[in-house]
């Protein structure tokens, strides 16, 4: 079962990001930091990556304060097939619809993020990622290091000649090798016993199937309860919190272990959380 993200019931409201926008960068047209060769297809690249920032720098070559990667907290872009770009890291989740050229030159439009209030450090991070974005930018290929495989960089360059470097993380299309079915999970608030042929005491995540109807809003009656055998990636449970999320769903090919399950589950978007009583 799945649905397209605009139909998913999302407990948060969006907003411009124009007031965000307050470190009064001005756009102008932006300018390549590197030639690129003829044959760079921008699109698949960007999409077949989560592209976390690396370091951040403004005109003068200093850093962008607001900008410094956090450990805790990285600052990730990703590109979806459909055209639409998000922002993950900040305080608020941050998406735009974007266009990029063969020459690489990348335009993001109709920022939306949603409204939360957080921590000053994350507030500024999200206005100044979000004025960045706001500006004409020119996309380069950073040179791996001679004799390695190591992951694509991508230099972003605006207007005001500030440059981003990020680092591409292959997204879960890329590692499982095709599209995902997304499906709806509720987790149930503690995790359970279960049979585990190589970890008697194991305990499980406990979960069922939910339905969404075509407004996003619930629809027919949740599946059963039953352990899950294997992780969600990306996230992290916390006994207590109920939640539901949107997870993408991965046929696993290839010769597998026999305690394997024969599909891998991504997180794609926390839908509901609530805290329970012990």
């Amino acid at each position: 079962m799945s649905l397209p993200l605009r139909s998913v019931a999302v407990r948060c409201r969006l907003m411009s990001a124009a007031p965000m926008l307050a470190l009064s960068l001005v756009a102008c047209a932006a300018s390549p930091s590197a030639p690129q060769p003829a044959s760079t297809d921008w699109a698949p690249l960007l999409q077949g990556y989560r592209w976390q920032l690396a370091s951040a720098i403004d005109a003068g070559r200093q850093g962008i304060a607001a900008l410094q990667p956090r450990s805790d907290r990285p600052l990730v872009l990703s590109f979806d097939p459909e055209g639409r770009m998000g922002v993950r890291g900040g305080c608020n989740q941050i998406g735009g619809a974007y266009a990029v050229s063969a020459s690489g030159a990348l335009t993001v439009s109709q920022l939306m993020s949603t409204r939360m209030a957080c921590e000053p450090a994350l507030m500024q991070m999200d206005a100044a990622i979000s004025a960045l974005l706001a500006q004409p930018a020119q996309l380069s290929l950073e040179p791996a290091a001679q004799g390695t495989a190591a992951a694509p960089r991508l230099r972003l360059t605006t207007g005001n000649q500030a440059s981003l470097v990020l680092i591409g993380q292959p997204t879960a299309e890329t590692r499982y090798g095709g599209p995902a079915t997304l499906v709806f999970m509720e987790v149930a608030p503690r995790r359970v016993a279960c049979t585990h042929p190589l970890t008697p005491s194991a305990t499980c995540l406990q979960v069922r199937e939910r339905s969404y109807d075509a407004r996003g809003m619930s629809s027919g009656t949740p599946g059963p309860w039953q352990p899950l055998y294997g992780e969600i990636e990306g996230y992290t449970h916390t006994e207590g919190m109920r939640n539901v999320l949107r997870v993408k769903r991965f046929q696993r090919t290839g010769p597998l272990p026999a305690d394997a399950p024969s599909t891998a589950l991504v997180l794609d978007m926390v839908i509901e959380s609530e805290r329970t009583a012990p």
